[in-house]
């Protein structure tokens, strides 16, 4: 299809949805007339963010992995375990169920994401030659399973809450732990705050089969 032959979009005919309430409204009114909601066109520097936001979040993936995430102390001796460590730990007390998804929700998720949102990202910036339809279907698989990235901070607080119950073991977050739960926080920022209008715009001189 022809760039004359096709639909004109709504930033040339000075219509925008309205980010809250999805009302469609006039460029001019600054507003929405429904819920009073800022309205623009584009938000221009929405990639500058969600870059920021994903590189700082990329950064925070290595201390993560690396540094301890529980502390469990029992009868004097301290034993600290990383993502890594407590995963393979679960395999040798034959719970391979709980450790796959584990290694799913605390490792495979969060590296899907951060590689996803770049790939993302780096379509818009550089006008990669990929099919609109399939980045967007991608864009919303991420924002999806992003949420389950918490478990594993789930499990740990639930653990340590029936530990510490038990008097048996002390068991707290190591610094990982915050880590880990900042990673989340700023991949799904990332994510939040991108415009996924853009993909649109600076994709649309290239034909959606490409």
């Amino acid at each position: 299809m022809s760039k004359l032959s096709r639909p004109p979009q709504g930033e040339s005919l000075g219509l925008t949805n309205c980010p809250t309430c999805k009302f469609l409204c006039h460029l001019d009114q600054g507003s929405c007339p429904r819920c009073g909601q800022a309205v623009q066109s584009r938000d221009r520097t929405s990639v500058q963010k969600s870059w920021a936001l994903l590189i700082t979040a990329a950064i925070l993936l290595f201390p993560a992995n690396l540094y301890p995430i529980t502390i469990m102390t029992s009868q004097g001796q301290v034993r600290q375990d990383t993502i890594f460590s407590g995963i393979n730990h679960l395999v040798h007390l034959d719970l391979l169920p709980i450790a796959i998804i584990l290694f799913t929700a605390s490792i495979l998720v969060p590296m899907l994401k951060i590689f996803g949102l770049a790939l993302y990202l780096t379509a818009i910036s550089y006008r990669l030659p990929i099919s609109k339809k399939t980045l967007m279907a991608g864009f919303h698989i991420i924002e999806w399973i992003g949420r389950w990235s918490m478990l594993d901070l789930f499990v740990i607080s639930i653990t340590a809450a029936l530990i510490n119950m038990g008097q048996i073991w002390d068991a707290k977050p190591a610094p990982a732990a915050t880590a880990f739960a900042l990673v989340i926080l700023l991949t799904q920022l990332a994510a939040k705050v991108l415009d996924t209008r853009l993909l649109w715009d600076r994709l649309e001189s290239k034909d959606d089969t490409n």
